[in-house]
């Protein structure tokens, strides 16, 4: 497709979107070249839609409609299009009219859908994409005029949660509706995203027909085995089995018995689901053939893609734009397959040698391998009859299909109780946070990452590196309700417990058994994973099962135990007593596994078992409906508890999440313009007069040229002619900013930008000021002169540092004198300093007056591209930086994300008394934590933010350096209108 020149074409507002059936569209500008696709997707239009469009019949365009239609400046003009291969199916236009009586920028906006594609959601999904546009070229406001009997639009319009005005004139309902996104357009875009997305799953999951492409004329090979697969399941759909090399007479595949056909094309009916088994070089072909012949999804297992270097990386790029042409999804490439074990479906297209049975566990990975071992060990365990799938997914490569569309389909899956996944990248992290969120307050979600140490992304993942230690991100995962636990099995031990048991109330154990040591090695491994158990209680080895019941009934009913922990070993014969005259067998197994169950039944704490070789008891154990999990070493059955209570307890505290708090003192326009100025955007900061940078600004970025860029940005892009667009805000200034709301997507930075600028402490302070963020004053200090002026203005007493790179946050070198009480202090401290450390210009020391005493802390927020934005926040000092002993949280935090993260280190008692010392004041921290969070969230070309030391002091807080780096910012495509990503 040919494009006008970079600078007009605004790439970035492409977008591949999910409609509500669960199929594809692409969104993407209206071009020139589009002058024959518009005409023939007029033509395609019903009479009627038309007239709703026009308000008049409209039968054909004129080639002056035409022109108009496809012509744009992407500013005040700006028309999309939703595609389906190559043809339109919908498109949407905004026109900048004059502004509003109250001053407001606005535009007219008018749709027209296909009449076949009408209820897919494509007018919806276009709404969002216009309105994100609109936002970023100064539009605040919609207004669209429609007839009364075109009730569909007008249905889109207001459902789709802007703040909205309506009006009646003259036979036509005018419709005027706010940009700004609120509360309830982002849930009603994320509820839309939600369900489409689920379809889209639900539709691969759940086909009604199967082709599997590949299948060889010889027994053997992969398409095959998927076949045999297919087939000992019990598919409940029709199958077919495709190879371009069958004979042109052959019509079933022998033994199986299964239509053969040549091509997917040749198949007389709908084919939902295609499994692709063919050489990489070959699918781009049947792609096409699925394409043409409606197929609804593939799982391509063939390898040789992005994890085979850059030639294979263009193919999968290819494979994932091709399929989405079609308006088809896929899983893979390099997949292991799906399964789907619900009674109506029977799905088995994977290559597993031993699916796991019929169960209540969604399975996800990114490694065939895992997959393999995921779904043999689930099939293998003693007492499988608890850990069996509903689902199973592996995606390989995951091109398209991700862990965040599984999530999106577990969360309403009534099949699935526990999800459990294995992940080595995060393509879009801040939307699977958000997703694991949202299911883990529904069901639990156990994950495991891998690639955690190695500081790459793994062959075939296309997504942003990470910079962010392993620890960091299993904080992030687990305030999101993510159980993150370190290996495959304990990813299994954890999805067995949360499986079959209630959550627990709290960290207390009971531990009952006939083994006093097997008792005293479960309850360290009950200390050492951070749960409380109680003394165990020894039954002695003589114990039988009615003595096993009593006791885990009694233990059960304490008040003061919130779980127990079984743990037993084989009976020794004692002919002496009755109940152990024989050598136990599996009889006795049974009777011990019913003697437990019975104490169990209908109990609200977790039971699990930790037996040494007890042959049958896991298996009488496991048996539903009322299963208890098993284990083989008490360590393991611990951490599983463990990670049940920290489950359990997230979920009480998601119950209430706490909220971003409003503060009346921020002024996000002028910390806008502040930052325009210190990018080198030659705008004035909010209150300052003229139209040149502060004084206090740098130098600015390095730029590419004086107009790099400006066609992309609100309020400078360039009109047709070069000139700025007529209608558009003042470019870079305080009214302008004034008028971006909050958390509106900001436009990307020019190719050559992204150079990033470290703010001078003076600077970053006043941007800081900006949101209520007080950094104490420090005044250079080149010489003893200028020192003492220094602490005459300030006011003593007075501290006297350095600020060379080198030198900060290093106290133990001396670069820091406190508490210097007067002039002759401070001279003589000037001197030492100089003396022993180097030259003033090498040192750069300032002086600052004395804050109030209190515990020293590090309050930072990064954003990190695989991550996202982050805020931490440790106790300073060596030992604190040598342990890591930093808490984590993602940006926005709530007030309650803000209390926890403070009580999250290991140094936290330090801030609460610790050894009879003052308490501290940790609301006034909790403050300067939301406060420093919210600005990062408002003002994505913030790179870092660090303010240290904080020093907490019993009341109050002060900042006494702040350092800030910026640089233009990326799309912010996660908070703009939905869209999938492209890996």
């Amino acid at each position: 497709m040919a494009t006008p020149s970079a600078l007009e074409y605004p790439t970035h507002w492409e977008a591949d979107v999910v409609l509500r059936d669960g199929g594809t569209a692409q969104v993407r500008p209206i071009v020139p070249d589009d002058a024959d696709r518009l005409v023939a997707f007029f033509d395609r239009v019903s009479d009627e839609s038309k007239y709703l469009r026009f308000f008049a019949p409209h039968p054909q365009l004129s080639a002056k409609d035409v022109h108009r239609f496809t012509h744009h400046d992407y500013v005040d003009r700006v028309g999309l299009a939703a595609v389906v291969g190559d043809a339109f199916i919908a498109t949407v236009r905004y026109d900048r009219t004059e502004p509003a009586a109250d001053g407001a920028t606005q535009a007219e906006v008018a749709f027209l859908v296909q009449d076949d594609q009408q209820g897919r959601g494509v007018a919806s999904a276009l709404l969002e994409h216009i309105a994100a546009c609109a936002r970023e070229r100064g539009v605040r406001r919609f207004v669209a005029d429609v007839l009364p009997a075109n009730s569909r639009m007008m249905k889109v319009f207001t459902d789709a949660g802007y703040t909205q005005k309506r009006s009646f004139e003259d036979g036509v309902v005018r419709l005027e509706f706010e940009l700004e996104p609120t509360e309830r357009s982002l849930a009603v875009m994320h509820g839309r995203e939600q369900r489409a997305e689920a379809r889209s799953v639900q539709r691969l999951l759940a086909p009604r027909s199967v082709a599997v492409i590949g299948v060889g004329r010889r027994p053997g090979g992969v398409g095959r085995t998927v076949l045999h697969n297919l087939l000992a399941a019990g598919f409940t759909g029709r199958l077919y089995a495709v190879n371009h090399a069958y004979p042109a007479d052959q019509e079933t595949l022998l033994p199986e018995g299964v239509p053969a056909r040549r091509s997917v094309r040749d198949i007389e009916e709908p084919v939902d689901l295609a499994v692709v088994a063919v050489p990489a070089a070959r699918v781009p072909a049947v792609v096409d053939d699925c394409g043409e012949q409606g197929v609804q999804g593939l799982v391509v297992l063939s390898s040789g893609y992005a994890e085979a270097g850059a030639e294979g990386r263009a193919r999968q790029r290819d494979l994932v734009r091709q399929a989405r042409g079609h308006g088809m999804r896929v899983i893979g490439p390099n997949a292991f397959g799906v399964l789907n074990t619900a009674p109506p479906v029977r799905l088995n297209a994977t290559l597993a040698p031993e699916p796991a049975g019929s169960g209540r566990v969604g399975v996800f990975t990114q490694s065939g391998a895992i997959g393999i071992a995921l779904l043999s060990g689930l099939h293998r365990r003693p007492g499988a009859a608890l850990t069996g799938v509903s689902t199973f997914v592996s995606a390989g490569n995951r091109a398209d299909v991700s862990g965040n569309d599984l999530l999106q389909y577990w969360h309403d899956d009534g099949a699935t109780d526990v999800v459990l996944m294995y992940l080595e990248s995060l393509g879009n992290p801040r939307k699977f946070t958000r997703l694991a969120r949202r299911t883990s307050a529904e069901k639990p979600v156990v994950v495991v990452k891998g690639a955690r140490h190695s500081a790459s992304t793994p062959a075939g993942h296309a997504v942003p590196g990470t910079s962010v230690p392993a620890e960091t991100v299993g904080a992030l995962l687990r305030q999101a309700g993510v159980v993150a636990v370190d290996t495959v099995t304990e990813l299994v031990d954890t999805g067995l417990l949360l499986a079959a048991q209630p959550l627990p109330a709290g960290p207390r154990v009971a531990i009952v058994g006939n083994s006093d040591s097997l008792g005293l090695l479960a309850y360290d491994a009950c200390r050492a994973a951070g749960l409380r158990p109680l003394p165990p209680r020894d039954l002695t080895a003589a114990a039988a099962p009615e003595d096993f019941r009593a006791a885990v009934a009694a233990a059960l009913a304490d008040d003061d135990c919130d779980a127990v922990l079984v743990t037993a070993i084989p009976w020794v014969a004692d002919p002496d007593v009755p109940a152990l005259a024989a050598v136990p067998g599996p009889q006795d197994a049974g009777a011990l596994a019913a003697a437990l169950r019975a104490a169990a039944d209908g109990a609200t704490k977790p039971v699990a078992v930790v037996h040494l070789e007890i042959e049958g008891l896991p298996g009488a154990l496991a048996a539903p409906p009322d299963g208890i999990p098993t284990y083989p070493a008490g360590e393991r059955a611990a951490r599983a508890l463990a990670q049940a209570v920290r489950y359990a307890q997230w979920r009480r505290r998601a119950a209430d999440p706490g909220r971003v708090p409003e503060y009346e003192d921020l002024d996000p326009a002028g910390a806008a313009a502040d930052i325009a100025a210190l990018l080198g955007e030659a705008a004035p900061a909010a209150g300052d007069e003229g139209g040149v940078a502060p004084d206090w600004a740098p130098g600015g970025a390095r730029r590419t040229g004086a107009a790099a860029g400006a066609a992309d940005r609100p309020g400078t892009a360039a009109g047709p002619g070069g000139t700025a667009a007529a209608g558009g805000p003042a470019g870079g200034t305080g009214e302008a900013a004034a008028r971006t709301p909050r958390h509106a997507p900001a436009p990307p930075a020019a190719d050559g930008e992204g150079v990033p600028v470290d703010v001078p402490e003076q600077a970053a302070a006043r941007v800081l000021g900006r949101y209520g963020i007080s950094v104490l004053p420090a005044l250079p200090a080149p010489d003893p002169e200028a020192a003492a002026a220094a602490a005459a203005r300030l006011g003593y007493p007075v501290a006297l540092k350095t600020t060379a790179v080198h030198l900060r946050h290093r106290p133990d070198l001396g670069g820091v004198r406190l508490d210097l009480a007067g002039e002759e202090q401070l001279r003589l401290a000037h001197a030492e300093l100089t003396a022993t450390l180097g030259d003033a210009a090498e040192l750069q020391p300032v002086v600052q007056a004395m804050a109030r005493r209190g515990v020293d802390t590090v309050v930072r927020a990064t954003v990190d591209p695989g991550v996202g934005a982050v805020l931490s926040f440790g106790l300073a000092g060596a030992p604190s930086e040598l342990l890591g002993d930093l808490a984590h949280r993602l940006v926005p935090a709530t007030d309650r994300d803000a209390a926890e993260l403070i009580r999250a280190i290991r140094g936290a008692p330090l801030l609460f008394g610790w050894r009879g010392a003052q308490p501290v004041d940790t609301a006034a921290l909790e403050e300067l934590l939301l406060r420093l969070s919210i600005f990062v969230d408002e003002h994505p070309e913030v790179v870092s933010a660090e303010l240290s030391p904080v020093v907490v002091a019993p009341h109050g807080v002060s900042v006494l350096s702040a350092a800030l780096r910026l640089a233009p910012p990326p799309p912010r495509i996660d908070l703009g209108a939905r869209r999938m990503p492209r890996y």
